[in-house]
């Protein structure tokens, strides 16, 4: 803005010294008469950049807050997204325990002891998907 502006009143300036070397002829008052109406020329422009720069400002400042909005729905649907995955997984090594768990009792390879190690692990899982699901129903009332 200030080259903008510097140069403008610097050509303004130069073109009122060519006018004013080139008419002699003129009277003072009217050589006054001219600088007044050049200088409230000067004012009004430089009122129109500074509020042309304002509007840009609160543009850019829209623009960046709607770019923030843009990125946090994002990193929310994948957040979403992986909270399924990670659901579905847990729900699969669930399914893969108790079925290696009731072929192992069948064959008689489970002991007492094993059993309960397997029964805690499929447990916590369980756990671990309650919890996810808790955080996916969060999820999706944020979205």
């Amino acid at each position: 803005m200030p080259k903008n502006f510097n140069f403008f009143v610097f050509t303004i300036l130069f073109l009122s010294f060519f006018e004013l070397t080139a008419q002699d002829t003129k009277p003072v008052n009217d050589h006054n008469v001219r600088l007044e109406i050049e200088a409230k020329e000067t004012k009004e422009a430089h009122k129109k950049i500074d509020k042309a720069e304002k509007e840009a400002k609160k543009v850019e400042k829209a623009q960046r807050k709607v770019e923030k909005e843009i990125k946090k729905q994002e990193k929310l649907t994948n957040t979403i997204s992986s909270k399924k995955k990670s659901i579905k997984k847990n729900e699969s090594k669930v399914a893969k325990l108790q079925d290696k768990m009731v072929k192992n009792k069948s064959k008689g390879k489970l002991s007492s002891a094993d059993e309960m190690k397997m029964n805690q692990k499929v447990e916590k899982l369980k756990a671990g998907i309650a919890k996810d699901k808790e955080k996916l129903a969060k999820l999706h009332r944020k979205l």
